[in-house]
């Protein structure tokens, strides 16, 4: 189900009457604060939960703002664009943006993205992407041309998939689209074409996306009404060659197909979008919240003055124009149950799927002038007015330097006292560098496994099997449990290789090594603890009723003995495994996996411990057969549609 809450007018004063309407809204540097960008000359600060402006700030007399101001997250300073290709770079101190740091560029701009964990990209209007150190260090340079003659970039945006810099950006031409996919860490550039499915040839007016591990959902909203998917992969078999992609019919009729303008729609989560638009032609504007698994309306809410056609959503805030005036209208979603029988229900993320990072080698890229931010060559400068000031050093280069030569109790040391100092914006990447840098001296010094500061690590819910792709083989090598089990609890991309390696360790393991093992128990601390309690209670009363002092025949003895194993309360409510091999079990149901990528591996476990995994799917099927509400008691058990998803 989802919800819309009554709005408020962020804004006291119009907004969108420039020629360009309202640019954009989006996130500053702190959660609570927006940058807001009129198509004229102004750029306003807002914090929503006062419903206030911070600082306003405005371009000259005959400037014209042509590019939503987006906040550098690296040095919390603020960039727009006005006439095309003049470049601003300013701080809350500064008042006058004719007196900030101003860089005149050599091609006009389309857009600037700018997101948590990577520095800003400038997208040019003719398709060519340039970091922004590297355009700011030569203003003038060349920029190349990407699309053809005559196609127009429609939309755009900026994904980090994993610590994967990924854009996107969708093209027209004589009413064909066109979708490019640019990796930043390859340096690759793959084009597609979108093809119409069965529907009739029509104007795709707005477009929103998702992404995952392997592939953008890419929906868009047409001038019939429909809102039509694609899929296209972020890793092509042949970035070199022009490939085709089908758009399918998602939903069908949400809005009126007389509309021409004034409709959008974005993705709230995996399964929820929200669209803008009237939903019959007699009807007046409305925003809609729609599932799109069920394919179904959740909640919809009138805009009686009417809208711009635009939507943006941060948190669980949706901005829009209603009327002249900037309006947020709070939004509750809940998980679609579907995701709970695909095993991803604890890694529902949030869309721009700023997602947790993924590692990758990649050094400064020369084609796009797009780096690591870790780059020592890379030196951060703070523009302000007419100063510049070097960024100091990280404050995690004293532990590095420990990491490779001191001991692993003084390397917890130092490790606490980092975790314990302020973090900043690339706090998840400095923990992913520490970790390699662990590993990397455990390869070169194999008596070193730094285990304690490991699990310290892992524990700061920033990390991810991409980010550190050799932990869990370590792990998986030192058969540790424990480290494996966290692992599954906290990185939502394992492979299903390595979840598959996982499982087949659970089941082999000896139960003594289980007993001597640290293994947290709040998935089955409830239903098997009574499990055992009522084993234990059933043969007391066994051993009680078996002897009986007024009976002196042994005749009545024997039989009971003889007697073949009926189909007891005892059989089926018996647990085949330990509980400790049983919650190493349950983080197995709980991580995410795909059935399509899950199957190869099985066929690599025992055929005895499949068996032994069957047998204890089938005790948690019937424990929660016992309850009218077919569920497990206890903290973060298995679902039903866990268990039933990996048993079938």
């Amino acid at each position: 189900m989802a919800a819309l809450e009554e709005g408020f007018t962020l804004s006291a004063v119009p907004l969108g009457a420039g020629p360009h309407g309202l640019l954009g809204v989006e996130q500053s540097d702190r959660p609570d604060q927006f940058l807001v960008t009129d198509g004229g000359r102004t750029v306003i600060l807002y914090k929503v939960s006062d419903q206030k402006p911070l600082g306003s700030w405005s371009v000259k007399q005959g400037q014209v703002i042509t590019c939503p101001a987006v906040c550098n997250f690296q040095t919390g300073e603020y960039i727009v664009v006005h006439d095309n290709k003049v470049l601003r770079i300013w701080s809350n101190e500064d008042v006058n943006l004719d007196k900030v740091f101003k860089a005149t560029l050599s091609a006009e701009v389309y857009r600037i993205h700018s997101i948590q964990g990577t520095e800003p990209l400038v997208l040019f209007k003719e398709g060519a992407v340039r970091g922004l150190e590297a355009l700011l260090a030569e203003p003038q340079q060349k920029i190349e041309t990407v699309i053809s003659d005559e196609e127009v970039i429609k939309w755009t945006k900026f994904f980090m998939v994993f610590r994967h810099p990924v854009l996107i950006f969708i093209t027209e031409k004589h009413g064909n689209y066109f979708a490019y996919v640019q990796m930043f860490n390859s340096c690759t550039l793959s084009k597609y074409t979108l093809l119409p499915g069965h529907e009739e040839k029509s104007v795709i007016q707005s477009f929103t996306a998702s992404v995952d591990r392997k592939v953008i959902s890419l929906m868009s909203l047409s001038s019939d009404g429909c809102i039509y998917k694609s899929l296209i992969p972020i890793h092509p078999n042949d970035p070199e060659k022009n490939q085709r992609v089908v758009r399918s019919l998602l939903l069908k009729t949400v809005v009126s197909g007389n509309v021409r303008n004034g409709v959008a729609l974005t993705v709230l989560d995996q399964d929820h979008i929200a669209v803008l638009g009237p939903p019959l032609p007699a009807s007046k504007e409305c925003v809609s919240i729609w599932n799109t698994k069920f394919q179904t309306l959740q909640t919809s809410k009138e805009l009686p003055q009417g809208t711009s056609g635009q939507l943006w959503y941060y948190g669980e805030n949706l901005f829009m124009l209603h009327g002249k005036f900037l309006t947020v209208i709070p939004y509750k979603c809940e998980v679609s149950s579907l995701a709970g029988a695909l095993g991803k229900l604890k890694h529902s993320q949030d869309p721009g799927t700023q997602t947790v990072p993924h590692f990758v080698n990649w050094e400064t890229s020369q084609g796009y002038g797009f780096g690591s931010q870790n780059s020592e060559q890379s030196k951060r400068i703070l523009r302000r007015r007419k100063i510049e000031v070097s960024v100091q050093p990280p404050p995690s280069k004293q532990l590095l330097s420990t990491i490779k030569k001191d001991s692993e109790k003084r390397i917890v040391e130092e490790l606490c006292k980092f975790l314990a100092s302020k973090q900043t914006p690339d706090f998840h990447t400095i923990i992913g560098d520490i970790v390699l840098e662990l590993l990397g001296r455990h390869k070169v010094e194999p008596s070193f496994y730094p285990r304690n500061a490991l699990m310290q690590l892992i524990r700061t819910h920033v990390l991810s099997y991409s980010l550190c792709p050799g932990l869990m083989e370590v792990a998986l090598e030192k058969t540790d449990v424990q480290m494996l089990q966290l692992c599954l609890q906290q990185f939502p991309d394992i492979p299903e290789s390595i979840t598959c390696a996982c499982l087949k360790i659970f089941l082999s393991i000896s139960d003594d090594s289980l007993q001597e093992a640290e293994i947290n128990m709040e998935s089955v601390s409830d239903y098997i603890d009574s499990v055992q309690e009522e084993k234990m209670e059933e043969q007391t009363e066994i051993l009680h009723n078996g002897f009986n002092p007024e009976e002196e025949n042994c005749d009545n003895c024997d039989r009971e003995l003889n007697k073949k194993p009926q189909d007891t309360a005892e059989e089926t409510t018996s647990c085949p495994v330990i509980p400790k091999r049983a919650a190493l079990l349950n983080a197995i149901l709980h991580s995410a996996y795909s059935e399509m990528f899950l199957l190869p591996h099985l066929k690599d476990i025992p055929a005895q411990h499949v068996t032994l995994f069957l047998q204890y799917l089938y005790f948690l099927y019937l424990k929660c057969s016992e309850n009218a509400t077919m569920t497990l008691p206890g903290l973060h058990p298995p679902t039903l549609n866990q268990i039933l998803f990996i048993y079938s």
